[in-house]
C-alpha cells in the first residue's frame, strides 16, 4: 500500500471524526475503557489472592520446603543430625523441626478438637513469622513448659457472636486450658499469648514448645515434619533436588505441594470467572464498535459512492475506517488505564480482605499488554466488517442510497 492512500485514510478518518457526533464518540471511548478495566482488574486480583496464598504458606505454614517422614513411618528419626546435616547447606537459612497431632482443649466447659503444633521457638522464628503476629501476651521461650500459645481463631470471643466458627470462649493471657494430648495424657496449661496471623489454619492451631511435647509424648530427637527457610523464594523445586543430592532421604516437598486442594481449586474458579469476563467484555467492545461503525457507513453511503467514483480506491476507504476505530480503542486505552491505576491505588490503600487476609491487586505488565492487544484486535474487526461491506457497494447504488 502507498503512503498516498495511507495519507488519504488518515486524511478521511480525521474528518469523520471531527464532523462526527461527539456524544457517539465519547460514549464509545467510555465503553472502551471500562472493558480495558474488566480485562486488566480481575487479572490482577487472581494475581494477588495467588501471591497472597502463597507468601503466607511461606510465611506461616510451610516454609520453602517440607521434610516429612519415609512412607509408613511417623516420625523422622534422629532428627538433630538432620537439622545439621540441612542447616549446612549455603541455600538454607534455617531448619524447624515440629511434631504436629491431634489434641483435645477444654475451657470453662467448653470443649473443641483441634490440631497442636510444637517446635523450639529459636528455630521457628529462624523459618516463619508466626513470632511476629502475638496480638496479646507473648511467644513460647525454649524453656517453656505448661505454657500454650493459641490462635485467635481458636481462642474466640467471650462473646460467642463475633466468632465466625466454634471457639474456646475467650480465654485470656494467664488463664489456663485443659489440653488432652493424642496419647490420653491431660495437662493443664497457661495462655501466653494469642496469635492473629490471618492464616486461616495457623489461627486455628495451639502451640507449645518441642519440650513440652515430648515430654507428654514420651519420645526424644523425633519430629513429623521439619519446616525448612531457604535464602531464595521461587527456586523451591531446585533446592528441593539440592536438598536430595546432600543426602536426605525422607520425603521432601514444596510449599505448593504441601497446598490445600479447596485453594488450588478456587484459584482455578477465578481463572474461570476471569476468562469468562474477559469474553463477554471483549464482546460487548466488539457489538458497540461494529455498531457504531455501522450506523456511520450507512450514514455516509452517498459520501463513500461519491469518494469511489472520484476514484477513490475502497482499501483507502476501508482503512479510514480502520484508522477511526485504532482512534478510539487509543483513547479508551488510555483512559482504562487512568481509571485503572485510580482502582488499584484505592484497593492497595484499602485492600479486598478475603478469609485469607488482605489482598492486594497485583499489577503484572503481560495483562496490560494482552489486553491492549485484543482491545485493538477486537476494534478492528468490528470496523473492517462494515466498512467493507459497504466500501465494495456498486458505485450508483451507493450514491443513490439503494440497499
Amino acid at each position: 500500500m502507498t503512503g498516498q492512500k495511507l495519507s488519504i485514510a488518515f486524511f478521511l478518518a480525521l474528518r469523520s471524526i471531527q464532523n462526527g457526533n461527539r456524544f457517539t464518540l465519547f460514549l464509545t471511548i467510555a465503553i472502551m475503557a471500562l472493558v480495558f478495566v474488566n480485562l486488566v482488574f480481575l487479572p490482577s486480583i487472581i494475581s494477588g489472592v495467588i501471591v497472597n496464598y502463597n507468601t503466607q504458606s511461606i510465611d506461616y505454614s510451610f516454609g520453602n520446603l517440607v521434610i516429612e517422614p519415609k512412607e509408613e513411618e511417623i516420625y523422622i528419626t534422629n532428627v538433630s543430625s538432620l537439622k545439621h546435616k540441612i542447616d549446612q547447606i549455603p541455600q538454607i537459612l534455617g531448619t524447624s523441626p515440629r511434631i504436629q497431632t491431634g489434641a483435645t482443649y477444654n475451657y470453662r466447659g467448653k470443649t473443641l478438637s483441634g490440631i497442636l503444633v510444637s517446635f523450639t521457638p529459636t528455630d521457628e522464628e529462624q523459618v516463619t513469622k508466626i513470632h511476629t503476629k502475638i496480638k496479646e501476651g507473648e511467644f513460647l521461650s525454649d524453656g517453656d513448659s505448661d505454657s500454650i500459645v493459641l490462635g485467635i481463631t481458636l481462642a474466640g470471643n467471650q462473646d460467642k457472636n463475633k466468632d465466625k466458627s466454634e471457639s474456646l470462649g475467650g480465654p485470656q493471657i494467664g488463664d489456663h486450658v485443659l489440653v488432652t494430648f493424642q496419647n490420653g495424657i491431660t495437662k493443664n496449661l497457661k495462655v501466653k499469648g494469642i496469635v492473629s496471623s490471618g492464616v486461616y489454619g495457623i489461627d486455628q492451631y495451639g502451640f507449645v514448645t518441642l519440650k513440652e511435647m515430648e515430654q507428654v509424648l514420651g519420645i526424644s530427637n523425633q519430629a513429623t515434619s521439619v519446616l525448612v527457610k531457604t535464602v531464595q523464594n521461587g527456586q523451591e523445586q531446585r533446592d528441593k533436588l539440592i536438598l536430595m543430592e546432600y543426602g536426605v532421604r525422607e520425603q521432601v516437598k514444596t510449599y505448593d505441594e504441601k497446598a490445600s486442594s479447596a485453594v488450588k481449586d478456587a484459584v482455578t474458579a477465578f481463572g474461570i470467572i476471569n476468562g469468562i469476563s474477559t469474553g463477554v467484555s471483549l464482546v460487548i467492545a466488539m457489538v458497540v464498535t461494529f455498531i457504531v461503525v455501522y450506523i456511520n457507513t450507512i450514514n455516509k453511503r452517498r459520501q463513500i459512492g461519491i469518494l469511489k467514483a472520484i476514484g477513490i480506491h475502497k482499501t483507502t476507504i476501508v482503512l479510514s475506517y480502520l484508522f477511526q476505530v485504532l482512534f478510539m480503542a487509543t483513547l479508551g486505552s488510555i483512559l482504562g488505564l487512568f481509571l485503572a491505576y485510580l482502582l488499584i491505588t484505592y484497593l492497595n490503600i484499602h485492600p479486598l480482605v478475603f478469609p485469607g487476609g488482605a489482598v492486594y491487586p497485583m499489577v503484572e505488565p503481560v495483562p496490560f499488554l494482552r489486553s491492549i492487544i485484543l482491545l485493538y484486535l477486537v476494534s478492528l474487526i468490528s470496523g473492517f466488517i462494515p466498512s467493507y461491506q459497504t466500501s465494495k457497494e456498486p458505485i450508483l447504488d451507493a450514491i443513490r442510497g439503494v440497499v
